[in-house]
């Protein structure tokens, strides 16, 4: 059964929002069925919730969906103690509080009858519809879905297709999972942690990715009081201790109210309190925290040029702090999100936060997926309900979920198409970067110029050989900020394909599943990178160890792989590409074990003669003035030239610098690497090297 266990404590429950009493809900069900001119008493509340969104909504099918639920799950009973019904009838309020339409709340009321009760999904088709029947079947495949480590990649796989096909199915899935969460405290500890851990792996970041924010971080704070219940309880301590924290927001907000009004602008300004995970990761931001804090301002408007017209006053009446600026109305995220993120600083020095969206796009905010309303009740532009293959189209669904459904039918292997995801539902964060033609991508932080190739030219970016990053030239492992402006550019052979390097840079599925499928349907093709072409001078070849080799040393065609940098005294080894030319890396860069492994034979290489080379060095390093000229001069003074340098943001008093230099002689680089590491402050000084992933 989906349904797991009750909890009487409200453990990690958001601030200021009511919960209905499980247990009236569980007497009024019980009473049984009422006169047919009213609906049941126990099904009143999601009525309420369900008219507050939808007034002209038909409530006849939900007291229809209600009736067959009760009946059929009556005499089962939640460990508890309370009817079984409670679980669907309390999944089914969640939904209605966001929003959702009638056709989701009946499959809700639904959802676990076929797999619990002996209801049979023709009864449900007959009694309710296809699109009701279609719902209820998704839902009760995913209960036999496990999430954990030791899940069957295929299955979950399917279940993912099916919420891609219909992103109701996932929406009552989170709703049930969160209900079950609420409830979880009957449960042994180990199966709570169990539960937990798979919800903050898989289920949190899949409400992040529909959108569902509301869902989300309640879901957040219920797996940080299991998993954490030290640190839960002392921002739960620490809140307790602020609760006139809010004083301080309000002193801003009435500011705020007064400023728009002077401006005639129409606002509702509101505070909204942080959830318990958002107050725990602000304390580790900010060390001690101010009133101001504890909070954000959400200042609501009517229509998109008001949310502009409000940034103005507030950037021109208060001191703002631009770093925290953020536009993504003109920008919105991959899961459909849309506002204005800025905040000012009061005379004090407090910060408070400020978000700037219109009614609808707190709605979309809020709930995601949920508030988008039946994806089916317009027909798409065709005339058809559905694709000709049998896919259910769906206008409403988000980038994310339809490029997952790319990966899926361009991945044959369950297992990579697992791996993939999985990846990307670790990532942490998520970057805009802007095309030249001012579209925008949306990408994971952390990704390069591949990804982004891969994202806006799919399999055409096979053909890639570089990238122009804010108009300058770049190679395809540059890692991409937010806000920077990416074009690939693309050889005119569309014949080329990519190099096993190029999985080394890569970050999102798209891209790795492009790669990795070409490199296995073409194992003796992949041509070598463009990124860092050295001169052939620094390295003679050998022949190649097998009985036929024609391989002529000086004229052979050599590229320095520019995933690892291989310079002089290095151990390196070869691989013949595309055209006859071979690509030399060090011998312990993870891409030979993966070229190996394709059952790419290594050519014999060597180092001949001194030659200028390029190599890229990260120096690690604790923060303190004059560092990074101390460095600097460091380098120039070992005759060295600086290519490009990035310095990373600190972390923890620490800081990162990374050099791509230019050195006269290979010979010279042991002696520079000296001279780095004995500039005070710096720790540790080491080569560049990308770290192979999953594959």
């Amino acid at each position: 059964m989906s349904a797991e266990a009750t909890n009487p404590s409200d453990t990690g429950r958001r601030r200021g929002r009511p919960r209905i009493d499980l247990r009236r809900l569980g007497r009024a069900a019980l009473l049984g069925p009422t006169a047919r001119d009213r609906l049941p008493d126990a099904i009143g509340h999601v009525a309420d919730a369900h008219r507050a969104h939808h007034p002209d909504a038909d409530l006849a099918v939900l007291r229809r969906a209600y009736e067959l639920a009760e009946s059929s799950h009556r005499g089962q009973f939640r460990k508890s103690g309370e009817p079984y019904i409670t679980h669907p009838l309390a999944v089914t309020l969640i939904l209605a509080e966001l929003g959702a339409e009638t056709t989701t709340l009946t499959a809700s009321l639904l959802h676990d009858t076929v797999e619990d009760t002996d209801v049979t999904l023709d009864q449900v088709r007959e009694r309710f519809g296809d699109e009701v029947a279609y719902l209820v079947d998704g839902v009760t495949k995913l209960e036999k879905v496990d999430y954990g480590a030791a899940a069957e990649p295929e299955t979950f796989r399917k279940m993912l297709v099916a919420t891609g096909n219909d992103v109701r199915v996932m929406s009552i899935k989170l709703a049930d999972r969160l209900h079950n969460m609420r409830t979880l405290g009957v449960m042994r500890p180990e199966k709570q942690a169990r539960i937990a851990k798979v919800t903050r792996d898989v289920l949190i970041p899949l409400a992040e990715r529909l959108g569902v924010q509301a869902l989300k971080t309640e879901l957040e704070d219920l797996v940080f009081a299991i998993l954490h219940p030290v640190e839960y309880e002392r921002t739960r301590a620490l809140i307790a201790d602020n609760a006139t924290a809010g004083d301080a927001l309000a002193t801003v907000a009435d500011d705020v109210r007064t400023v728009l009004r002077e401006a005639g602008i129409g606002a509702e300004v509101l505070v909204r309190p942080r959830h318990f995970v958002s107050v725990h990761r602000v304390s580790l931001k900010r060390g001690e925290l101010r009133g101001t804090d504890f909070g954000r301002l959400l200042v609501l408007v009517g229509e998109d040029a008001d949310c502009y017209a409000v940034l103005g006053e507030l950037h021109t009446c208060f001191t703002p702090v631009i770093s925290e600026f953020k536009d993504f109305i003109a920008a919105p995220k991959f899961n459909l999100y849309q506002s204005l993120h800025t905040a000012v600083a009061a005379p004090d020095g407090a910060v408070a936060e400020v978000l700037i969206r219109t009614h609808r796009m707190h709605k979309v905010a809020e709930a995601g997926v949920v508030a988008l309303g039946s994806p089916y009740a317009v027909d798409p532009p065709d005339g058809t309900a559905a694709a000709d293959d049998g896919e259910r189209v769906d206008p409403t669904r988000p980038g994310w979920l339809s490029r997952l459904l790319d990966w899926q039918q361009s991945t044959p292997d369950p297992d990579t198409f697992w791996t993939s995801l999985h990846a990307d539902l670790a990532q942490d964060g998520e970057i805009t970067v802007f095309r030249p033609d001012g579209g925008t991508l949306a990408l994971p932080a952390g990704a390069t110029c591949v990804d982004a190739a891969y994202e806006q030219y799919g399999a055409a970016a096979h053909a890639c050989v570089g990238a122009r990053v804010n108009g300058r030239l770049a190679t395809l492992a540059t890692v991409l900020r937010d806000g920077d402006t990416v074009q690939p550019l693309l050889a005119q052979d569309t014949g080329s394909g990519p190099s096993p390097d190029w999985l080394e840079h890569a970050r999102t599925p798209t891209a790795r599943i492009a790669i990795d499928r070409w490199l296995t349907t073409h194992p003796q093709d992949a041509h070598a990178p463009a990124a860092d072409p050295r001169p052939a001078a620094s390295v003679v070849t050998g022949r190649q160890p097998t009985a036929n080799a024609v391989v002529d040393a000086p004229h052979t065609s050599v590229r320095l792989a520019g995933c690892c940098t291989p310079v002089p005294p290095d151990m390196v080894t070869g691989f013949a590409v595309r055209g006859g030319a071979v690509t030399v890396h060090r011998a312990e860069c993870p891409a030979v074990r993966r070229m190996e492994s394709l059952g790419r034979q290594p050519v014999t290489v060597h180092w001949s003669g001194a030659a200028p080379c390029r190599v890229t060095l990260v120096a690690e390093s604790f923060g303190r003035p004059r560092l990074l000229a101390d460095l600097t001069e460091a380098i120039a003074t070992a005759g060295a030239a600086i290519v490009s340098a990035t310095v990373e943001p600190p972390s923890e008093q620490r800081v990162r610098h990374t050099y791509t230099l230019q050195l006269p002689d290979a010979a010279g680089l042991p002696a520079l690497m000296r001279a780095m590491r004995d500039v005070p402050g710096v720790y540790d000084v080491s080569r560049a090297q990308h770290p192979a992933s999953a594959h």
